[in-house]
This record gives structure tokens, sequence and C-alpha cells, in this order.
């Protein structure tokens, strides 16, 4: 305990107009947080202040982040702002360090009021990458619209933040750590955890892990070839996979969390997880897969290469839960899907007979659904999957999951797919995405591209390329209707579905670091003949993406030749 109460100290200052969260809270560059005067005091202070007084005073929060640069200089600043705003107690990983799944396990097994994230996710780190601050509510997932409004409405008035310049905290040390503070009754705690217990105690209780370590020890050894991009996950793949599961410790690879990430996007995607994509290749390894920079999002490769779209991924997941005892268990209430991803997870849904929910993309939207309990598993195309065994996506639940469904099928990764597809039809998928664009080519583009499909006469348009023809028989901007609150989602993407189920969806991502717009194009056709299931997704895909390219006039509206990714 301090010998002195640690003075509070109130800092004027002037709001910022751009601190309004996305859809995963406020990013931006790096360089915004460090050179702006006040910006990240402002935005921590526009958080706390959006937690009623009543209940903010002597509370629980969590603190993590992907340990990215600047994160420990953003801890700092929480903790001394947390202990100014009456906050009680902090539970920070050890060294600063929480995945994003694990925040959302301590927020919910503590009964946490929140947690703060420190993350930009698949963004670049380092000094001129990206920084990110994202706020999760007591249900351990991301806040809803009406949070992220009032941290905004905070933010734009504020004239003053509280803070506690003069307390030091040890990242590095396990234990606990209180202070005396000036005109507090109470003495302000800070808790550094172990990043991984309370998430692996979690995890023990939903998989068989018995069945796991078979595959990966037995006879028949499963080898494996994991990638933690050297984010957040290395030491979870280590004390998991390794230590624990017993998969040799040459399996996982970058498993050293670095400030810049090893100078690579931590992407678990085709174009960013080359190395492990080229390792896969050689045929040695069964399973493969990556992780992002705070290990919520996944991506899983078979033998050989072989990629698994992360909207086939979550519906073979669902189709075979009866292989995870906690589904066992529990019992399936329902699925969920973002609505540009595919529609691979609704014919699952048809066939168990549970209900199918299309909700818009950002995962705070599943949370409703499963706090009610109509949902049990959820996932986007952009390589999330999770289930209501905690409110954010998990990236290494998933690859346990799959583990799971490749013990007990005693099947590989493709068989297992391939299986799936045969049984159920085969959803092509793909999606574009223009990084960087101007933001008001971007905004003028899609309300020119609304104001065609709105048109009357559009839904009866016939699109001819080559020997294929597409009807329209639905176009809209897609709009969701909470079913648990009854609050409307509006403006969620443009939607063109035609008559043959194959969709054409045209969104603007709110995931961005302020540095341009990013306009995303997905396209989607459905194959139920297995003769026609193995074709090159670009082949079967490239009619609809002309038809895409052709109405929204995208080319010339941004002046690019094409999308920066395509996934």
């Amino acid at each position: 305990m301090e010998t002195n109460p640690i003075p509070v100290v109130t800092v004027q200052t002037a709001p910022y107009d751009d601190q309004r969260p996305g859809t995963s809270g406020l990013r931006r560059k790096t360089t915004v947080f460090e050179s702006k005067r006040n910006y990240l005091q402002n935005y921590i202070q526009s958080v706390l202040s959006s937690i009623d007084l009543r209940d903010r005073q002597g509370c629980t929060m969590v603190v993590g982040s992907d340990g990215r640069y600047f994160s420990r200089t953003a801890i700092e600043v929480i903790v001394q702002m947390a202990a100014a705003n009456g906050i009680g107690r902090l539970v920070i990983g050890h060294n600063g360090i929480l995945s994003t799944p694990a925040v959302s396990c301590i927020i919910r097994k503590i009964k946490a009021i929140g947690g703060i994230i420190l993350t930009a996710s698949h963004s670049p780190g380092g000094p001129a990458g990206d920084f990110g601050i994202k706020f999760n509510v007591a249900n351990g997932g991301p806040s809803p619209d009406t949070v992220t409004d009032k941290i905004y409405q905070v933010s734009r008035t504020l004239e003053e933040y509280a803070i506690c310049p003069d307390l030091r905290i040890d990242l590095s040390r396990l234990g606990r750590q209180d202070f005396d503070l000036e005109n507090k009754f109470k003495p302000f705690r800070v808790e550094i955890v172990d990043s991984v217990e309370v998430y692996l105690n979690m995890l023990r209780g939903i998989f068989d892990f018995n069945a796991i370590k078979g595959l990966l020890t037995g006879p028949n050894q499963l080898k494996i070839r994991i990638d933690a991009m050297n984010g957040v996950m290395g030491p979870y793949v280590r004390r998991i996979l390794c230590d624990e599961l017993g998969a040799p410790a040459n399996s996982a690879v970058n498993c050293v969390p670095l400030e810049d990430f090893g100078g690579q996007r931590p992407n678990p995607s085709l174009t960013y997880a080359s190395s492990l994509v080229e390792s896969m290749k050689g045929g040695d390894f069964g399973l493969g897969a990556a992780f992002d920079a705070d290990g919520d999002r996944y991506m899983i490769l078979g033998q050989n290469g072989f990629f698994v779209n992360p909207s086939d991924s979550v519906a073979v997941m669902a189709a075979n839960l009866s292989c995870i005892p906690y589904f066992r268990q529990m019992g399936l209430r329902g699925f969920a899907r973002s609505m540009p991803t595919s529609t691979a997870l609704d014919r699952v849904a048809k066939a168990l007979k549970v209900a199918l929910y299309e909700t818009p993309t950002g995962w705070r939207f599943f949370g409703n659904l499963m706090d009610s309990g109509r949902c049990s598993l959820c996932g986007e195309e952009s390589f999330g999957t999770g289930s209501d065994h905690i409110r954010e996506k998990d990236g290494l639940w998933s690859v346990l999951v799959w583990l799971s469904i490749m013990a007990a099928r005693k099947q590989g990764v493709e068989e297992i797919v391939k299986d799936h597809w045969a049984k159920l039809g085969r959803n092509y998928f793909c999606r574009f995405d223009y990084e960087g664009v101007d933001p008001r080519a971007a905004f003028y583009m899609m309300r020119d591209l609304e104001a065609v499909i709105s048109d009357k006469a559009f839904t009866s348009q016939k699109f001819a390329v080559g020997s294929n023809v597409y009807s329209v028989e639905k176009a809209d901007n897609f709009e969701y209707i909470d079913p648990v609150d009854g609050t409307v989602a509006r403006n969620q993407g443009l939607r063109i579905i035609f008559s043959d189920a194959s969709r054409l969806i045209f969104r603007l991502s709110g995931t961005g670091s302020g540095a341009g717009a990013t306009i995303r194009i997905y396209a989607e056709s459905y194959e139920r003949d297995p003769e026609r299931q193995n074709r090159e997704t670009q082949a079967v895909l490239g009619p609809l993406i002309a038809i895409a390219l052709k109405i929204s006039d995208i080319h010339e509206r941004t002046g690019r030749r094409g999308p920066t990714v395509i996934t």
C-alpha cells in the first residue's frame, strides 16, 4: 500500500468530433493517439463517463491488449483514469496481454461491469500501424449501439477528464497491487492475472480434451501447424495446444507477441498468412490454423493447403456440434450469421430444424440472441465464429471444434468439407475489398447504387453474362429488427438476391482506422450438383462479379483497377 494518498487531478481538455466508435470500437492510425493532445484521454473519459455514476463507483473492469505498439502506454493511462473515476478494481492480463475471447470470458466469470480491449484486430501494428480501443459490456460482448452512441455524445462535449498521474503499476508482477487515493474511502486495486488460466479452465468444461489429445498424440497422430502471427495468441497456443493437449512444441510458430507483429499484418487469410499456406502445401500437416492479433479471428487449412472458407467453416461446425460435450449437454437453440455471410449455415439450420437469424455485421448483434437463449452458434464471413460460451468470436475455440470433429469422424479437413457439400450443397463465396477509398467517392457510389436497385423496374431485370442468366428476385438495403428488444438497425448493406439463390452484397465497412473508406463486395452462388462442387471459386463467381462491377461502376467511381484484397 502506498504511504501517501495519490492525488486525483482534473485536467481541462477540448472535445474531438471524430470519436464515434465503429463496428469494433475506435480505430485510428497510432500516430493520431500519440500526437493529438489528449486524444486517448478524451476517449477513455468518454467510455468511463458512459457508465452510470452509481454503477461505476467501486465496480470491477477488465483490461487487456493484443500487445501492439502503444498498448503499455495506453494501459498506464487507463489505470490512472479508472482510479480517478471511481472504478474499484481493474483485472489486467500479465504484461497487459489478454486475447479478446479471454477478456469476454473473464468479464462473465467475475461479473465485471465491462472491459477495455486495446486492439485493431487484423490491422498492422508498430508506430506506423493502427491502434484501437474497444469497450465490452457486462455480458462480455461488444457495446451495443445505445452504448456507443452515448460514448460518442460524451466525447463531443467533453471539457475535462480525471486522472491520477502519479499512479504507477507493474504489469509484469502477478498478483494484487493496492493504492490509497485522495478523498477515496477504499483503496484502488489492480490485479495482474495469468493471461491464459481462466480461459483454459473454461475450455476444459466445453471440450473432450482427452479425445483431442488422443488425436494429437496417438498412434495415428495428426500433425498440425499453428501460426499465432506474433499476436496475442502465442501464449494461448503454447499452453493449450502444446502443453495441455500434447502437440509438439514445433507445431506452433510466430508465438512471441511483438509490438509490430514482426512487420507482418496479423490477418489470418490466404493473402497475409502466406507462409502458413506454403508450409501446408507440402502435405506434412493435416490441419493448419492462423489467428489475428487479438485472437478472435482464425483461418483453417487442410492437408496440402485446402482452404476452408469461413462461411463453410461455421456451417460444418453447426452440422457437427454433437461432437462437443458442451452442446450435447446444452442442446441446440438456434444459429445466427451476419447478412453478408453465405447461406450455407441456413441449410444446416433447416436440416436440423433449428431457428436461423440473419443479423447485420458486428458481433454485438449476436449478444441479445445468445443472452435470451435463442442462439447456440454464430459466425461471420470475416473469419469469425463463436458460441454462447462467451459473447465474442473465438479463434482458438473454433480450432478446438475442428479438432473435435476430426477426432470424432476420423476424417481429414478436406474430406469433412466435401462430405458436407455432398449432403447439403456448396455455397461458392468470395469477398472483394477496396481499401483506402476516398470517403466521398464511396458514399456517392453507394448512394447511387441504392437508387438503381430501389427502382421498381430493377426487380424484374435479367443479367446475361456468357451462358449465364441471372434474374433479380429481390433487392434492398438490409434492415434488421432485433427479435429480443425490437430495436431497428437500418442501412446495413445493399442486397441483390437472384432467383437461383445467388446473391450480391455491397457494404461500407465499419472497422477501418479512419484512413479512407473500405467498400466490400460479396458474391455467392449455390451448387447442389456434387459433380459441379469442385470448380474454382473465381470461375463460378466470375459472372456475378462482372454484374457487380457493371451496376456499381466501382472502378470508374473510385479510380481503382481492382480490389485491394480478395478472400
